[in-house]
């Protein structure tokens, strides 16, 4: 299984409730956009939010960005409903909030076959419980049967802080472990994954430096709960022009005929192997899709 190469660097949180939100994610610059039945949808609306978020989906409109309908757990009096919502409406991605166990993602994944959604539509799995903190592994590897969809993880650290009291500091030392256990564990199956929320709204370089620290953590990109947050998190995941033009040379240097049979190659006085051609057309694929996106 290998990990797409979407751009997936901006996953930004808009409210299914509120029409005008819904209206105007079709001109932000996200990379992907979640359209939410559960968090960020008081109860006495959840029914209005499904319906609007369910037309506009069908609707259509929004681009090159990828669309993802977070549902309501099944064993919330909403879930049953928004998951036939969902699956009828066949977003990009529907988002499963407190996967705890690969079962929840296998009864996830013949709702969708018996409701005929078409293949296309992937899951993802939010990753915001001490229990999934625990079976992180095992939860990705249901990604290997092809009923689940399992495409990707998003960490949910709000509801992880809650539930295990741990506190809030810079760099988020008392979640690194389970951080990077996410991470390990979506790697080890090809899925992609999304970290946490920044909640200080005004806190602009705490953001920043958050978003540097989950991309030197390995993630793709992270979930936002503001437009404001958009751009300067697509600048932190995006590749730098130093970057690209590193990896165009080490390409190019394994690319020449006398590198041929070589597993390891001195390119302007740094010792490179051939693991690092592989990242560096990575990079060079990611930064073209992204110029795309951004072109079109």
């Amino acid at each position: 299984m290998a990990t797409s190469l979407r751009p997936r660097r901006s996953v930004l949180y808009m409210p299914g409730s509120n029409a005008r939100a819904l209206e105007k994610a079709r001109t932000l610059p996200a990379d992907c956009l979640i359209l939410d039945l559960e968090d960020a949808v008081a109860p006495d609306a959840k029914e209005v939010a499904r319906t609007q978020v369910a037309a506009a989906v069908k609707a259509g409109g929004f681009g090159l960005r990828e669309v993802f309908i977070r549902i309501n757990g099944l064993d919330t009096p909403w879930g049953a409903a928004d998951l036939e919502a969902a699956a009828a409406a066949a977003p990009d991605v529907i988002l499963i909030p407190k996967v705890s166990d690969p079962e929840d993602l296998v009864r996830i994944g013949r709702v969708l076959a018996e409701a005929g959604t078409p293949e296309a539509t992937r899951v993802w799995a939010m990753m915001e419980t001490p229990r999934a903190m625990l079976a992180a592994l095992e939860i990705a590897d249901a990604a290997r049967d092809p009923l689940t969809r399992l495409a990707g993880f998003v960490m949910g650290t709000n509801d992880l802080a809650k539930d295990t009291r741990a506190r809030w500091v810079p760099g988020r030392a008392p979640m690194l472990p389970w951080l990077m256990t996410c991470v390990a564990a979506a790697r080890a199956n090809g899925l992609d994954i999304a970290d946490g929320v920044y909640n200080a709204l005004a806190d602009e370089e705490g953001f920043k430096r958050e978003c540097a620290e989950a991309r030197d953590l390995g993630f793709d990109g992270k979930t936002l709960i503001h437009p404001n947050q958009v751009a300067p998190c697509n600048a932190a995941f995006s590749p730098t022009p130093e970057e690209v033009a590193w990896s165009r040379t080490v390409i190019a240097a394994f690319d020449a005929p006398e590198a041929s049979g070589k597993g390891a190659l001195q390119v302007e006085g740094r010792m490179v192997e051939r693991l690092h051609a592989e990242m560096a057309r990575r990079v060079v694929a990611i930064a073209s899709s992204i110029a795309a996106r951004e072109g079109a």
